[in-house]
């Protein structure tokens, strides 16, 4: 039997956009052009998108500043996205980060690389983490 997946469809109609977004462009342009796309696309879609997002970062009760997260969809699901030739170890850490931010439990790291695109499933729930990488690709 399978287990549910938080916000399955919510992270399928995502990540559908986002292929489209990759198949439409290809590789080569700078990030804000990506998520300026997602952004349309995923409106087209009916989501909701909440681009440039602050959250504020406190240690200890006390304010340190503020994160901008790239996208958050629906309320529900952050979306961070790169398109750099290699995708820096520490990306998936950093929307790791901003999940505990926010309290959300689902975020997606989307790269939109050279040789393909491919997307990164993360989840944080009440202090354990999930990560599920799926090396999808398009060319």
């Amino acid at each position: 039997m399978r287990s549910a997946i938080i916000d399955e469809e919510l992270t399928h109609s995502v990540i559908g956009a986002f292929f489209e977004v990759y198949n439409t462009l290809g590789f080569g342009f700078l990030e804000t052009i990506y998520v300026m796309a997602l952004e349309r696309e995923l409106m087209a879609r009916g989501h909701h998108v909440a681009r440039e997002f602050a959250v504020r970062i406190n240690y200890k009760g006390h304010e340190l500043g503020y994160q901008r997260l790239d996208l958050v969809v629906d309320d529900r699901l952050i979306v961070e996205t790169k398109s750099t030739d290699k995708l820096h170890p520490q990306a998936l850490r950093q929307l790791y980060n901003y999940l505990k931010a926010t309290n959300l439990q689902v975020g997606l790291l989307l790269h939109f690389g050279p040789s393909g695109a491919k997307f990164y499933r993360q989840i944080h729930t009440s202090g354990w983490k999930q990560s599920v990488a799926s090396a999808q690709s398009v060319k």
